[in-house]
């Protein structure tokens, strides 16, 4: 196979990702962010009162992900303040490197300063990690509590994982408002 035909089905991959994701409504991302939710609290009892602790939170229900040496990501969330529906976000990725597979996953984005959140909302038209900021990707399970007091801005729970993706990998995300 061709490094042309192989980005050509990258690229078709993503894009019907990007479809059937794109078509669900706000009333059903928001369904879907409570479902996520809810999962997260099962999976570890401490995570509701860490996300009421949290400045914000952006829940992504389901983000899809597909490589072959290139890659790319998307997923729709929706951003809550104190429980409440604030906007509607996409995430986008692309990457390029040593990785392989695809999966699908939810992930919980926790603001854990003002700072971080007034940045992310002044800059939310269009925001990228690589440029703006850092998240952290928090290690757990299920019998640790998530009292602990994390040191940086904006953390990151990555839960209900379906699929195999390895990869060493260069990543940019990017997130962007949704009108919905």
């Amino acid at each position: 196979m061709t490094f042309k035909k192989c980005i050509r089905i990258i690229f078709i991959i993503l894009l019907s990702m990007t479809t059937v994701t794109m078509a669900k409504s706000a009333k059903e991302l928001d369904h879907d962010a409570n479902m996520a939710i809810n999962k997260f609290i099962a999976k570890n009892k401490s995570a509701d009162a860490f996300l009421v602790k949290a400045k914000a939170f952006l829940v992504f229900p389901e983000i899809k992900e597909a490589g072959f040496f290139v890659g790319g990501k998307y997923g729709e969330g929706v951003l809550r303040v104190q429980r409440t529906t604030k906007g509607y976000y996409s995430l986008t990725a692309a990457s390029v490197g040593m990785q392989m597979g695809a999966q699908k996953y939810a992930m919980i984005i926790a603001f854990t300063t003002d700072a971080a959140l007034n940045d992310f909302l002044l800059n939310s038209d269009e925001w990228e990690t690589e440029v703006d900021g850092k998240i952290t990707v928090a290690e757990w399970n299920s019998k640790e509590e998530l009292d602990k007091d994390y040191k940086d801005p904006m953390v990151a729970f990555i839960f209900d994982s379906k699929g195999l993706m390895g990869s060493f990998s260069m990543e940019g995300t990017k997130f962007k408002k949704l009108s919905k």
